[in-house]
């Protein structure tokens, strides 16, 4: 009796094992929605996926696969790749930063990219490796558009 319940599990397993194999691989939305902001992100620095694949230890074909969503990342490699991104982990999965939501985020960013100083204050500050020097220029720039925002004769009274 105890041969049939092994026989049985076996079996059943098998079968499982059969159904899993069938099934054709399809990219996960989560896994494509981080793929297409790692794509974002490399493209906003500037960085091919030959060179992004040479800073992981990786090919560019693994970079391409993980901006598709075709692979997934694993933990360990997506915080690498998030460093040599120069960018949050929470990032890459579209959380909310700053109260803005990850649309209004990304037109934001967009925007702020396609304008040449915007690039050149992007990339400059990717450089800048004293986490207390980018502290310092953010709240530099954040109290010059403040004051810029209360001087501004459109501003809301």
């Amino acid at each position: 009796m105890a041969s049939d319940i092994r026989t049985d599990y076996g079996s059943a397993a098998s079968r499982v094992d059969a159904q899993i194999a069938k099934r054709p691989k399809v990219p996960r939305k989560v896994d494509v929605a981080v793929g297409g902001r790692i794509k974002k992100r490399r493209k906003a620095l500037g960085l091919s996926q030959t060179e992004l694949g040479r800073k992981l230890g990786i090919t560019f074909q693994q970079i391409q696969k993980y901006e598709k969503g075709t692979n997934r990342i694993g933990a360990s490699r997506l915080a690498i790749l998030a460093a040599a991104l120069h960018m949050p982990i929470g990032d890459l999965f579209g959380e909310d930063t700053q109260g803005l939501s990850d649309s209004h985020q990304d037109n934001a960013v967009s925007t702020f990219l396609e304008h040449g100083d915007g690039k050149r204050l992007f990339l400059a500050f990717t450089r800048i490796k004293n986490k207390n020097a980018r502290k310092g220029i953010v709240r530099l720039v954040e109290s010059l558009a403040n004051r810029s925002q209360r001087d501004s004769p459109h501003a809301a009274v």
